[in-house]
């Protein structure tokens, strides 16, 4: 069975600290925003999923 959930690894863009992410798969290509655990500073996610797999992960600063 395909699990719908991932967690995936970024580094935050301000703090330069790693944040975990829970990555929906059911898209192709998605964006989310969410606060940093550690310094607390929005940013925004971007991804690629292929099949069950996340392809790429990206976080940028939110202005």
């Amino acid at each position: 069975m395909n699990q719908l959930l991932s967690e995936q690894q970024v580094t935050c863009p301000a703090c330069w600290e790693p944040h975990t992410v829970l990555i929906d798969l059911s898209g192709e290509e998605q964006s989310l925003i969410e606060d940093c655990t550690v310094c607390c500073n929005p940013m925004e996610i971007s991804f690629e999923v292929a099949g069950d797999t996340v392809q790429a992960i990206h976080a940028e600063p939110l202005s």
